[in-house]
Parts: structure tokens; C-alpha cells; sequence
């Protein structure tokens, strides 16, 4: 029977409520992630020695959400450190001769039945798939498998510890050689440090490195031989009280993942979409990369990170602003007081939604940092008490006002001069194009879309159109084809034919996608019902006798495109004008110019679904 100390139980659960207060301390945006994890961690931490299989907990989400640096942190407040390790496993054959997740333990004094942590970072590198689904051939790290499956791995066989011997009398043969030819060899009998750890951890010795390199060779023979008796020595190591965390980045759910230079779509957009992904959809995208059995094995516990809101950035943003001003206070003696418009300078160009946290601090850095530092030595020999920081965005200008005196430094956001850099002409052919995709996108669907651009932050001119999630339907995919398709031929009828710019080729890309889709693998054309995207050897399908039935679908998709915005052509120019003078626009702007076109259309928050009345049509409500 497992002895309960009460009292040390006590202690550890106090203890882990402190942890969830430094870490909510710690981090910003993510006290559901901290939450949970204490939580699915908390019976290994209390009572290790009931588990009987290890505790596998998973976190996944975009780069910079604070997976990593999350768990460096729990393990130092838990005062784990010398019992945890990060792994990251990768199929590269460049990785020395550690090939198993046995000697990284072994390596790490973790082979041992005892409590640990192992961290298993990136895990998305490991993939035991191709990109097209087929198996690929893994020589490294296969018993990873293994840990998972019931948390036990081998130490080492009969043959291995024979290994040991010839390996260690052949090195000793060498030697002798080498010095009969006068050459300087060691003049040891015993182990090396290396062998001695080697041995250690294949015999699960208690015994000390420096007791082991003590030895005479019979000890060491003695030792091994006695240990090649003991059957004990070939049982598994029972990993069971042992806390495993796998982290990685899944694209495949995260598909906003790759949008890494976007500055200009809202936070909270991205912030609402990450929000609809679900367990389903991990295991869907573990699916892409692994094989089922393995997938199986990553357990149900999987935590998925939110891309973080904007007020999580401006809450993150004021924090390090606080951090800068007490470092200050402590340091010189001088008081920091930051303008809020300084904060919005750094949000506008620091902020990449996809990437999380590390741009923001480096702008930080660059907008704040290293400018205060021109004002503070002036400061300082002023006597001055206070330095009060501000930002002039029409004059584009950093005022520092200290002892009485103010100065003015010139400074423009890296990304807010790639704004401005978008010539007027530009932005005209920009507006009009993405006012053809909303205005498309707010007939056939009745929704304002979520944001509209034309002056982004790119090195190249470009807009975007930010639509919902909209469940997929027969109806759905030709309004798509049609929105898609709007942007250019809005172009045509504006500027003229000849006019028209090549912004086009992404949107027609995606809408022969989706037209392909319809009719090779949804079976939504009435004469082709057989699914004409698979690869069949046995019966090779001709794909060119469905490309005509495709094309012509394009070309009437593009004719209704074109009807429905001539009927709609006052419309998109006054938007169009809205905005190129505003270079953005919400939903709630659209609207209102939507009504003095007698369109009606709704604003729809950011993560709603748009689906049919499924239930009203079944009779169910």
C-alpha cells in the first residue's frame, strides 16, 4: 500500500497555486492554457506513485503564444530543473550518435522509474509522413513510440553489455599497442568518465561517476557479470511518474499560420478563428503528418493556444512599458511617464498577429528603448526628476520633455513608412478591387466582411478582404468562385478592360480550385458523379475530360460575376472612394453605405459560422 503523506500533499497543492499566480503573472492572454495544464498535471505532481502510465499532456498553437517559454517556467518554480529536459526530435540523420529516446534520458540522469519532465518541442519536425501521406523510413527516435504507448523503454540486452566489454578490451589492446610503439596513451586501467556513465545507466547503478571511474578492471568485469545474472536489469524502464509535454506548431489547423508579415488584419480576428479550432481538428492535422496509430498514442489532452486579442497585445505592450519605467526608477532615480500614443506607435508596428510576442518586444526596443536613451543622460545632468515620452503621428515626431526643456526627435514606424509608401494611384486600383470582392461578398451572402484594406503594410502594394468562416454547401462554393472573381472584373468595369491589373492571378487560382473541387470531387455537376482527383492505377481517369465541363463553368461564373456588379456599380464606387480615403474599413462603415443602396446586409462578429437553417428545413424547430 502507497504511504499518503498528507502534509506534503498539502504543501505541493499550495505550492502549485502559487505556480498558477506567477505564471498568470508571467504571461498575458493565455490563464485558460495555465489553468489546464495545472490541472492535468496535478495528480503527478501530488501523487506520483499512483500513476501507472505517464501523464501526456499536448500544446499546440501559432509560434511566439508561450509554449515553451511556459513550461521553462513551471519546471523552475516547481524546482524541477534537475529532473527535466527538452527534446526535440527531427528526422535529420545530422543529430551524432544519439538515435533513441532511451540514451537522451540516460544522457540526462532520467532513465530511473523517478518523477521527471520531458519536454518533446516541435514535435511537428518528427513526421512520419510526406507531404502526399506516404510512410516515410525513420531509423531515430523510434521508441518514442514506445514511451508513449505505456510509458516503458529497454535499458540494454545481453549482447549490448558483451558490447561494453569488447569495446572497452579493444580500446585497452590499442593502447597497449601504441605504447609498445612509444607513443603517449593513457596510463589508466579503469573507465573514462564516458564509460562510467554509459555504465551507469545500463545497470541503473545508485553509485556515483567518480566511484565507477575508481574501479580496477575485475571490479568493472565483476560488476557486469554479476549485473548479466540479474534479470531485473533486462525489464523496461517504467517511465509511469513521468510527466511528458509535447508542443509543436500544426499549420494544417492553424491555417492562418503562414500569414507571418501580416500587420494589418485585427488581432481579434485572428484571435476568433484560432477560437473554433477543436481536438477534431488537431487530430485531423496530427493525421497529415502521422500515422493513425500514432496519433492514437498523443492522448486526448490537447490544449490549443488562442492567438492573443489586441487587448492582449496592448496589455502586453504596457507591461514591458512599466517594466522599462521601474527599471529606470531603481537604476537613476528618474520618473518614466509614456504617452498612450507611443503605445499605439508600437502596437501599429509591432504587432504581427501570427508571429505572438517576439516582434512586439523588439519594437519596443527600437521605438522606446533606444530612443530614450538619447534623452537620458540630458536628463540626468539636468537633474532632472521626470522624463515624460510622447508621439506627435502628424508631425511624426518622438517629444521627450524633461527639466523644463523639450525635444523632438523625427522618427517614423518601420511599417508605418511602408504604408505611407503605397503611391495614391496605387491604392485607387487597390480599393476598387477589394471593394468588387465585398461588394460580391455582401450580395450573395448578406454579411458585411469582417475588414477591408487597401493600405497594408507590405513592401508591395496590396489589400485583403477578411470573410467569415462559411459552412461549405453547393451554393457556398459558386458564391465563392463569383467573390473571388469580383476583385478583377470590378477593375475591368471601372478602370476599363485594358486597365485591369494582374492583382487578379491569386483570386482566379483560388476560384479554378474551388471549380476543380466542384466538379472532380464533390460530384456537384450533375454529369460527372465519380471522384476524379484520385490517383487510381489500376483505372488512370483522364482529367481533360472534365476540364471543359470546368472551364465552362469559369466562364459563367465570370459572366454572372460581371452582371451582378454592373447591377451594383454605384455602390462599389462610392465604397470604393470610402475607401481610398480611409485606406481600412470595419463592417459597421459598409453597412451604412450599404443602405443608401437598399442593400441590407448584417454585421457578424468575428468566429461566426455562416450555415443554412439546416434544422428549420428538417422541421426540427
Amino acid at each position: 500500500m502507497i504511504t499518503i503523506d498528507k502534509a506534503e500533499i498539502k504543501a505541493k497543492k499550495a505550492r502549485l497555486e502559487a505556480c498558477s499566480d506567477y505564471l498568470k503573472k508571467e504571461f498575458i492572454g493565455i490563464d485558460n492554457i495555465i489553468d489546464d495544464v495545472l490541472d492535468y498535471l496535478q495528480v503527478w505532481y501530488l501523487m506520483p506513485d499512483i500513476l501507472t502510465r505517464p501523464v501526456i499532456i499536448n500544446l499546440w498553437g501559432m509560434t511566439g503564444v508561450g509554449k515553451t517559454d511556459l513550461v521553462r517556467k513551471m519546471v523552475k518554480f516547481l524546482e524541477f530543473q534537475d529532473r527535466f529536459t527538452e527534446v526535440e526530435l527531427n528526422n535529420s540523420e545530422k543529430t551524432g550518435w544519439v538515435n533513441t529516446v532511451t540514451q537522451i534520458l540516460s544522457q540526462n540522469g532520467l532513465h530511473d522509474e523517478k518523477p521527471a519532465i520531458v519536454l518533446f518541442d516541435e514535435i511537428q519536425r518528427f513526421n512520419t509522413l510526406d507531404p502526399e501521406g506516404k510512410p516515410l523510413q525513420q531509423t531515430k527516435y523510434t521508441d518514442f513510440w514506445e514511451l508513449l504507448s505505456d510509458g516503458r523503454l529497454s535499458r540494454k540486452s545481453k549482447e549490448d553489455f558483451d558490447t561494453f566489454l569488447f569495446d572497452f578490451f579493444s580500446k585497452k589492446k590499442s593502447n597497449a599497442r601504441a605504447k609498445a610503439k612509444g607513443e603517449e596513451v593513457s596510463e589508466s586501467n579503469g573507465l573514462s568518465s564516458w564509460d562510467a556513465i554509459s555504465l551507469k545507466s545500463n545497470l541503473g547503478l545508485d553509485m556515483e561517476i567518480s566511484e565507477l571511474v575508481d574501479l580496477d578492471e575485475e571490479q568493472m568485469i565483476a560488476m557486469i557479470l554479476e549485473a548479466k545474472e540479474n534479470k531485473n536489469i533486462y525489464e523496461p524502464v517504467d517511465h509511469s511518474k513521468t510527466l511528458i509535454i509535447i508542443s509543436g506548431n500544426l499549420d494544417e489547423a492553424f491555417e492562418m499560420a503562414n500569414q507571418t508579415s501580416e500587420a494589418d488584419i485585427d488581432a481579434d480576428i485572428y484571435h476568433a478563428f484560432t477560437k473554433k479550432i477543436t481536438m477534431v481538428d488537431i487530430k485531423n492535422a496530427l493525421a497529415f503528418k502521422f500515422r493513425p496509430e500514432q496519433v492514437a498514442r498523443f492522448g486526448n489532452i490537447h490544449l490549443i493556444y488562442n492567438s492573443l486579442r489586441r487587448v492582449d497585445f496592448e496589455r502586453l505592450i504596457q507591461k514591458e512599458i512599466n517594466r522599462i519605467a521601474e527599471g529606470m526608477k531603481k537604476k537613476v532615480g528618474i520618473t518614466l511617464e509614456v504617452g498612450k500614443a507611443v503605445n499605439e506607435l508600437i502596437y501599429r508596428n509591432g504587432v504581427f498577429p501570427v508571429q505572438g510576442v517576439r516582434p512586439v518586444f523588439s519594437s519596443i526596443i527600437d521605438i522606446l528603448e533606444a530612443n530614450l536613451s538619447k534623452f537620458m543622460y540630458a536628463a540626468i545632468m539636468a537633474s532632472a526628476p521626470t522624463i515624460k515620452v510622447d508621439y506627435d503621428r502628424e508631425k511624426q515626431v518622438i517629444i521627450a520633455d524633461y527639466g523644463g526643456k523639450t525635444v523632438e526627435v523625427p522618427y517614423v514606424g518601420r511599417i508605418d513608412k511602408i504604408r505611407q509608401s503605397n503611391l495614391h494611384d496605387t491604392v485607387a486600383n487597390i480599393s476598387v478591387h477589394e471593394c468588387g470582392h465585398a461588394v460580391a461578398y455582401m450580395t450573395l451572402t448578406g454579411m458585411a466582411p469582417l475588414q477591408l484594406k487597401s493600405k497594408v503594410a507590405s513592401s508591395y502594394a496590396g489589400g485583403f478582404t477578411f470573410p467569415h468562416q462559411i459552412h461549405v454547401t453547393k451554393k457556398a462554393m459558386l458564391d465563392k468562385i463569383r467573390i473571388y472573381l469580383a476583385g478583377g472584373i470590378a477593375e475591368e468595369l471601372v478602370f476599363g478592360k485594358e486597365n485591369a491589373s494582374v492583382g487578379r492571378r491569386n483570386d482566379r487560382e483560388e476560384a479554378t480550385k474551388i471549380a476543380v473541387e466542384f466538379v472532380r470531387r464533390y460530384g456537384f455537376d450533375d454529369e460527372f458523379q465519380s471522384v476524379w482527383n484520385l490517383d487510381l492505377p489500376s483505372a488512370e481517369m483522364k482529367h481533360s475530360i472534365t476540364d471543359s465541363k470546368i472551364e465552362k463553368l469559369m466562364v459563367r461564373m465570370v459572366s454572372e460575376t460581371k452582371e451582378l456588379l454592373v447591377g451594383k456599380m454605384t455602390f462599389l464606387k462610392e465604397l470604393s472612394r470610402a475607401l481610398l480615403s480611409s485606406g481600412s474599413m470595419e463592417a459597421e462603415e459598409m453597412v451604412d453605405i450599404a443602405k443608401k443602396f437598399n442593400l441590407e446586409v448584417v454585421v457578424r462578429e468575428e468566429g461566426y459560422k455562416h450555415i443554412v437553417g439546416y434544422g428549420k428545413m428538417l422541421g426540427s424547430e
